[in-house]
């Protein structure tokens, strides 16, 4: 064992200094014996990729090995949210236990950071459409006289979709770079400044991404050069990748450009008057072919999408009103920095286009057999929003790209998730990953699950896609919600399920909280708060979510969550496997939908003293063979198909002493106990 790999563990023992230093830490074997392999992938430069199941205590157990080692680090996590709890809470804690003064910094996406031309340039902006915006505007400028970081964050009164912080923030489309008059005084420059010179830099999977695209384009570096890179939440990494090495375009940002022209040119001579015309036909435009998109689906193929006249005439208008504005602009763009930018936003745009249009494809040669045309090697798809579109380019396969950047730096790589496995193997995320032989390691949960936790799966349910499968969810969770009084996450494969679950519950007992109706954020704060609410969520609640004692003892999976089959890419990316021979349900769709499950499922227990029932509605997991293979990759729950058992889960004679725990065995008499999954017949599970 390494030098580095000992101190770890020392440090994260009992009697070590985080156990000396931290209250309520408790030393735990699983931890021990994933920090000394993050600390021996750190000392050889090695690729490590380890599954550490809830209540393993992994950020320490990566957290310590990175102070201790001296190494430059970036630490990479999921969200936003979890980046600020890292760098905020955890991060602090373990150096101050460690005793060690390396230097850490916080980094963000430029988006994430107030622009102060842009905050100048919207003062006195007519596109406020409420009172309630330019009182919020009017916050954002007096927080701004204040603020030592710029973070947006900061403002915890904007909600998250707020139309206010694309006025206010940057872009890479829309920065000004060193012809920016606030270029001194920049917080995006200063934020870098401050990651360039620290030990250790947390930030968030998107701006990772960000940069490692940039570094592949040769067009520089957002993140200084690091020595090892710890990726938590990994498994969320190939899917986010693919946007990123991608590209895009959408609605919204073009009506942004549109609005920034005009903006810009008030200043200008003569601008206005040439601009004004090119930028309102371009607005126009946008709308149009929005409206002609209402007819198509959600999401769909390129093909699918030009296949409509309206909508290919649609895109056809916004291309000549997009090049009318670009060489309106050219006329101008020496006069002031702004208007060059806009300059080359436009022609960027012009470009995007064009690509995504297929206007320099080859023609299709009719003369080879279809079976000998390779696959493409991205896709070509659209997505529509209420009020917007967005068109991308999206590779097929990023395993490539993230190999070759991660062979070239030289670095240590630790990938770590709660959610890698699918039936105990990392195959599949592996391949994804671009690592041919990775060190890996699986440390389950600590977690008592036979003693805080059932799984119980309903009967009497028809098959998901069977009419009537909505009525007949409902009618089986009533009970359980019952006998749990509320306290339960309701998580949906769709939102049509989620909303006609919300109606069949409107008049429930218990208050209720569903998604779409509140921020995501408010809706949590308002569930603890209520202490037995019922939650619906869809897709975005399975992940991310940490709801810790009774406030959730029930978590609801409907059905099993494979893609969407209107995922383009995904539809795309299953054409391949099988053009190369593969099997994409055992090769794709079951792999990813396992990990998914058990993200979800993950909500259910977050602490040793937490307690609940995880209901799985899916009869698949018991009538179709690959039920075993969903239900073997999840926690050693006690599985029962009797009502009778849920309910003396929940039954009042729970022991009073709160310190020891609690225990099923109080609360499940011996005649009602659920018998242990190994008691079911084979055939079953």
């Amino acid at each position: 064992m390494s030098r580095l790999a000992t101190a770890s563990g020392d440090a994260l023992s009992e009697g070590g200094a985080l156990a000396s230093q931290l209250d309520a830490f408790v030393p735990r074997p699983a931890q021990l014996r994933l920090t000394a392999a993050i600390a021996e992938a750190f000392d050889q430069r090695d690729v490590l990729l380890a599954e550490a199941g809830t209540g393993t205590g992994k950020t320490y157990a990566y957290l310590v090995p990175a102070l201790l080692s001296g190494l430059k680090t970036i630490i990479s996590t999921g969200t936003r949210a979890l980046q600020d709890q890292l760098y905020h809470r955890d991060l602090p804690r373990v150096r101050a236990a460690l005793g060690v003064g390396h230097s850490s910094a916080l980094l963000k996406g430029r988006a994430n950071y107030l622009c102060r031309y842009r905050l100048q340039q919207a003062r006195g902006e007519p596109r406020f459409s409420s009172p309630e915006q330019v009182a919020q505007f009017q916050r954002i400028l007096a927080w701004s006289g204040r603020t030592r970081f710029g973070d947006m964050a900061e403002l915890d009164a904007l909600p998250e979709d707020s139309p206010l912080y694309p006025m206010v923030t940057s872009t890479v489309d829309n920065c000004l770079g060193t012809e920016c008059p606030f270029w001194d005084d920049c917080f995006v420059v200063q934020a870098r400044q401050r990651a360039q010179a620290a030990d250790v830099v947390v930030v968030n999977h998107h701006l990772l991404l960000a940069d490692l695209a940039l570094k592949q384009e040769g067009f520089g570096e957002i993140l200084p050069g690091a020595q090892a890179f710890v990726i938590d939440e990994a498994h969320q990494l190939p899917e986010l990748a693919a946007n990123f090495f991608g590209e895009g375009f959408g609605m919204r940002p073009w009506q942004e450009l549109a609005r920034d022209c005009l903006a810009e040119s008030r200043s200008v001579a003569g601008a206005q008057a040439a601009l004004q015309a090119p930028a309102a036909a371009l607005e126009q435009g946008l709308r149009d072919l929005r409206i002609a998109m209402d007819g198509l689906p959600p999401r769909g193929t390129q093909w699918r999408a030009l296949a409509v006249p309206q909508v290919r005439e649609g895109f056809d208008a916004a291309m000549a009103a997009l090049v009318t504005l670009r060489d309106g602009l050219a006329g101008v763009r020496e006069a002031s920095p702004g208007l060059d930018a806009c300059h080359a936003r436009a022609q960027e745009a012009v470009s995007r286009l064009s690509r995504w249009l297929g206007d320099d494809a080859p023609l299709p040669d009719f003369d080879v057999d279809p079976e000998q045309v390779p696959a493409p090697a991205e896709v070509l798809w659209y997505e529509l929003t209420p009020r917007g579109f967005r068109c991308q380019r999206t590779p097929m396969d990023v395993s490539g790209p993230l190999r070759e950047h991660r062979q070239r730096s030289m670095a240590a790589w630790v990938f770590t998730s709660a959610t890698l496995t699918v039936d105990g193997h990392f195959d599949h995320i592996a391949q994804r990953l671009g690592l041919d032989d990775p060190v890996t390691l699986l440390q389950a949960s600590p977690f008592d699950w036979a003693r805080q936790a059932l799984c119980y799966l309903p009967t009497d349910l028809p098959d998901p896609g069977a009419r009537g499968f909505g009525t007949a969810l409902i009618r089986a969770l009533t009970p359980v919600l019952a006998a749990s009084d509320g306290r339960a996450f309701l998580l949906f494969a769709s939102h049509r399920a989620l909303r006609e679950a919300a109606e069949a519950l409107r008049d429930a007992p218990w208050p209720l909280f569903v998604q779409g109706e509140a921020p995501r954020a408010t809706l949590l704060q308002r569930f603890r708060e209520s202490g037995n609410g019922v939650l619906l969520g869809s897709a975005s609640f399975r992940e991310g979510v940490d709801v810790v004692g009774d406030a959730l003892s029930v978590v609801v999976i409907d059905k099993l969550p494979f893609a969407a089959p209107d995922d383009p890419v995904f539809e795309a990316r299953l054409d391949a496997i099988r053009r190369d021979g593969g099997n994409p349900f055992r090769d794709e769709q079951l792999p990813q939908a396992v990990i998914a499950l058990k993200q979800g499922v993950g909500r259910l227990i977050r602490s040793e003293t937490d307690r609940g029932v995880l209901v799985l509605c899916d009869p698949r997991l018991l009538s179709r063979g690959y039920g075993r293979i969903f239900l073997d990759s999840l926690p050693p729950f006690r599985r029962t198909r009797a009502l009778d058992d849920v309910r003396a889960f929940f039954a009042p004679q729970w022991p009073a002493d709160a310190a020891s725990g609690p225990a099923v065995a109080a609360a499940v008499p011996a005649a009602a106990a659920a018998p242990a999954a190994d008691d079911f017949p084979t055939s079953l599970f």
